[in-house]
């Protein structure tokens, strides 16, 4: 299996394998199927955490509500009916505004925490060290086992409005905060700053060797080859630049040392070696 390292961005990396035999077009489709999904898993878990602190998403006619409550009752000097309204046990405002606050309880919401973390954990980018290759059978599993803790947590089940809800049935339309999700139809597949067509096979561009690993990169149709990956990564360049500042500095110290005090010094005196030998280097000059 020839095993395929895709970098969508520093710290959205997964490594795919495919057979060298298989089509480009049949690997391009599963990968986006990957990307998609790994993007999904991850808007899932920043969205789940606050669903467990504040609570699901107010609709926009709930926040308008509340917003002209809110205004009238400044207006009046008396308190809004949104403020007496009954609160769950478990009620935390939400700073922002947007969520209902009506958290669930701790004690269940341990069970999403931990499906959250091995969800975020299986689609990290340390997964790339450890040599796992993703699959979207396996991060479809994650999505089902994040859909029952939620299940768990809300048993009486979210707003059509949440995006919780609308990732988990899939019926989300909004943007993602890193990327936009690709499309298998229009996506292109990138390797060593050439497009795979889609007609050929992998080893076609590759060889026959199964055991190969190549970086590639996805991008959609239209705007040109992605950008090169740069010779050092991010942390080196930062580590080669602390020590060329530091030898900058060093050199500028240097120059503007002026002290010649040294030259009074036993090893700077030319003679020394001559005077050692002679036996002489003891003698003093009044």
């Amino acid at each position: 299996m020839v095993l395929l390292h895709f970098k969508q961005g520093d710290d959205r990396q997964f490594l795919f394998e495919a057979p060298g035999a298989e089509c480009v077009d049949a690997i391009v489709r599963d990968v986006v199927a990957v990307n998609n999904l790994q993007l999904r898993i991850l808007h899932l878990v920043q969205e789940c955490g606050q669903l467990l602190e504040y609570g699901p998403i107010k609709s926009k006619e709930e926040q308008e509500q509340e917003e002209e409550e809110e205004d009238e009752g400044n207006s009046t000097g008396a308190s809004s009916s949104s403020s007496r309204k009954e609160r769950g046990p478990f009620y935390k405002k939400d700073p922002s505004g947007r969520r209902t606050g009506e958290a669930c309880d701790p004690n269940v919401g341990e069970t999403l925490k931990r499906t959250l973390s091995d969800a975020e954990t299986s689609v990290s980018k340390d997964q790339v060290l450890y040599k796992v290759p993703l699959s979207s059978f396996f991060l479809k599993e994650m999505i089902q086992n994040i859909k029952g803790a939620v299940m768990i947590c809300y048993p009486q089940g979210l707003p059509r409005h949440d995006p919780v809800q609308q990732q988990l049935t899939g019926t989300f339309e909004g943007k993602y905060a890193s990327m936009e999700t690709l499309n298998s139809a229009t996506a292109q597949l990138w390797w060593a700053g050439k497009e795979l067509m889609r007609d050929k096979r992998l080893a076609d561009y590759v060889g026959k060797n199964d055991k190969t690993k190549i970086i590639a990169k996805l991008q959609e149709r239209g705007r040109g080859a992605p950008m090169r990956e740069p010779p050092v990564d991010a942390e080196t360049q930062k580590a080669m630049m602390s020590w060329y500042y530091k030898r900058q500095q060093e050199e500028k110290t240097l120059k503007e040392n002026t002290d010649d005090s040294y030259t009074n010094s036993e090893w700077a005196n030319p003679q020394a070696l001559k005077a050692h030998f002679h036996g002489t280097s003891n003698i003093r000059f009044r």
